[in-house]
């Protein structure tokens, strides 16, 4: 068959393509890892292998696909149909219909768990706690052990479970993470043990899972040998994406899948490991060759398509500085004599004009605002440019906003959903009774104490006499849950049920119940798109989309707007002019992450991805002074910062430094004649 789909990659991504890949789509080679620089074509080569492996005869239902966004796996499933379509013809739908395990970790993870539920002693029906759920039960516990009436204070809920979760994701002991992460919270450790003990036999007397539990019950799942050998017999290959970003938890059951390495395909680029603060590491790429004996084969993409050269070079000298590293250098074709500015400004009041005069500048010219980005290492640098972004009515989104499981409408209903799925969800069942009137936690906590034990919860939910001051709500009520009980409606009229029976409890609880309920209508809309409740509920809590209503940044959102978003947010996304705020240590790096020589590779590899964001024009902006609020025992102050470390003297040759505003002479002779008062002098000779 003809390859000619394959002739618009270059040379590297085609060998990247076909390593290992007989005529028959199953004999494969030994283990691969693609190092895949930033702007080099990542997706689209990994989608040509998944395609190749298909258009040479690979089962697609024995492909297993791990992405870190359902909406990735989505967007490369979108990818190989077209290529297939290409090759196979009309056939081609048929075959990529069936690439059914393409999903993030926790979402392969959910499914592998129903499936061998039974095997494992684990409830099929169990449901899953998204992180603010998963915090509500913890301070259940705590509050139970009485950890939150000590006479010091205790740590707060969301603190315990970021503790938690980075123990089990890192698969750190305690008391290393609260030596390294949490050392205020040492002396809790003995306490910490008992609430996390009592917060697993919480979910387990529930029967719910939290997001880290889809990992972690995977991993105890593949420690099994036989259990190991039937899943990973399921999968003739296996590949992963931005592998830099997995943890400890997500590489011990990869390697578990797959001992030997046969059929596995790791992507990644160790440059842009950025996602410490999760518990990823970046030696699970580093480390992957030689996890195999013989060591995994490794193909490096360098060629860049999306930066000029000059950027490139800048970025190429930052990473080079890098204490271990896969080496690569990216270059493309895209020359350019516009080297980076390396700007210094006053303070952030300077640099908010200089940016906002620039995007304006760029505008005129006629690029568009969304073609620009302003990118911050945390979220609060963003600060004075918003206010002066606001003033001048320049319309801007800034990425990081409340998540559609966030907002309190959606939550509700979807509490209504999940108790129906599992009537021993505590969290479900505490908010979704509070809902009706009348009824406050004593009273809901007594009625989920008394259906608990029940074999059949909410048949004893019907039998439960009316609260006092429930009224005509009490009965209602308990039809739907009945009715969602025996779903005879079916899937998602369910949903379109329950949503009828929360309107009237929406209009009571909230002013903007309109504007809410444009949110639950599309969440009907999203679960058209599932064929049950189960898969809807697990989909949606681990991968939940963009809220239409409380939306990020401020709203002046027209067709056109500025891009602000912090590092982090800003990985895997592409502009033709880019902005970095505060490139001075104490941002980056951040003063909370120069404690340790890994923390400062780290913040390294977060000013290289800034850098690479950008395509045609890139300025990172250097404040003398800037404003720092409540971070220090005197409180808010201005501090004065440097150049950041990461570019010393040697890689000035990349920039084009200078100064703004820049001061003409009869300016500066001007502003010295309005002296009236030299007090400095005065101060000098105060104490002769």
């Amino acid at each position: 068959m003809s390859a000619t789909y394959l002739e618009k990659l270059n040379e590297r991504q085609r060998r990247a393509v076909e390593h290992g890949i007989g005529g028959d789509g199953v004999t494969v080679g030994g283990p691969l890892l693609i190092i895949a620089g930033a702007g080099s074509g990542k997706t689209n080569t990994l989608a040509h292998r998944v395609a190749h492996l298909i258009v040479n005869g690979a089962d697609p239902r024995r492909i297993l696909l791990m992405t870190f966004s359902r909406r990735a796996a989505a967007e490369m499933s979108r990818r190989v149909e077209r290529i297939c379509a290409q090759v196979l013809g009309a056939g081609s739908g048929v075959m990529t219909d069936a690439l059914a395990w393409a999903g993030t970790f926790h979402g392969i993870g959910a499914r592998l768990l129903r499936i061998y539920a039974e095997q494992i002693g684990l409830n099929v029906d169990f449901t899953i706690h998204d992180r603010e759920d998963s915090a509500d039960l913890l301070n259940v516990v705590r509050h139970e052990l009485g950890l939150s009436k000590t006479e010091s204070r205790f740590p707060t809920k969301g603190t315990c479970l970021a503790i938690y979760s980075r123990a089990v994701n890192s698969q750190t002991p305690l008391n290393e993470v609260l030596r390294s992460w949490y050392p205020w919270v040492s002396g809790w450790e003995q306490q910490l043990k008992e609430l996390f003990s009592g917060y697993v036999e919480a979910k387990q007397a529930q029967n719910v899972l939290d997001y880290d539990d889809l990992l972690l019950y995977w991993a105890q799942m593949v420690g099994d040998p036989s259990l190991a050998d039937d899943i990973g017999n399921r999968f003739d290959h296996v590949l992963v994406d931005e592998y830099q970003d997995t943890n400890k938890l997500q590489s011990s059951v990869l390697l578990a899948l797959k001992p030997g390495g046969r059929g596995l395909t790791v992507v990644g680029d160790d440059a842009q490991a950025i996602y410490s603060f999760r518990a990823a590491t970046v030696r699970n790429i580093l480390d992957f060759p030689d996890a195999f004996s013989p060591p995994a084969d490794v193909i490096t993409l360098d060629r860049n398509y999306r930066s000029t050269q000059t950027i490139l070079a800048a970025a190429n000298g930052v990473i080079e500085l890098a204490r271990e590293r896969f080496t690569k250098n990216l270059w493309t074709d895209r020359q350019s004599a516009v080297r980076p500015k390396l700007l210094t400004v006053k303070d952030e009041s300077d640099q908010a004009n200089y940016i906002v005069e620039q995007v304006l500048a760029n505008r005129e010219s006629g690029m568009l605002l969304k073609q620009q980005a302003v990118l911050f290492r945390t979220s609060s640098h963003s600060g004075p440019l918003e206010v002066e972004l606001t003033r001048r009515n320049i319309p801007f989104v800034k990425f990081g906003g409340l998540k559609f499981l966030d907002s309190a409408h959606v939550k509700d209903l979807l509490a209504v959903l999940r108790f129906a799925q599992n009537p021993r969800d505590r969290v479900a069942g505490f908010r979704l009774l509070q809902m009706l009137p009348g009824i406050g936690p004593q009273t809901a906590g007594k009625i989920l104490d008394v259906i608990a034990t029940d074999p059949e919860p909410l048949m004893a939910l019907g039998e439960i006499p009316a609260p006092p001051k429930s009224g005509p709500d009490w009965a209602s009520f308990i039809d739907l849950m009945l009715a969602l009980r025996k779903s005879d409606s079916g899937w998602p009229a369910e949903i379109a049920l329950a949503r009828s029976w929360y309107e009237p409890h929406l209009e009571r609880m909230h002013e903007d119940a309109e504007t809410r309920r444009a949110d639950l209508l599309q969440l009907e809309q999203i679960a058209a798109g599932y064929h049950n409740r189960e898969r809807f509920l697990t989909e949606l809590t681990l991968d939940p989309p963009d809220a239409t209503s409380d939306q990020a940044g401020v709203p002046l959102l027209d067709e056109d707007y500025l891009v602000l978003s912090t590092i982090h947010s800003a990985k895997g996304q592409e502009w033709r002019s880019v902005f970095m705020l505060n490139v001075v240590d104490g941002c980056i790096p951040s003063d909370l992450s120069t404690g340790t020589s890994d923390d400062l590779e780290e913040e390294r590899r977060l000013l290289y991805v800034g850098m690479t964001r950008a395509k045609d024009s890139l300025t990172l902006v250097v404040p003398q002074r800037f404003f720092t609020g409540g971070q220090h025992a005197q409180g808010n102050r201005h501090v004065y910062a440097s150049r950041t470390r990461f570019i010393p003297a040697t890689l000035l040759q990349f920039f084009e430094t200078g100064t703004w505003p820049v001061a003409g002479r009869e300016a500066s002779e001007r502003s010295a004649q309005q002296i009236r008062i030299d007090v400095a002098a005065r101060m000098r000779t105060m104490w002769k």
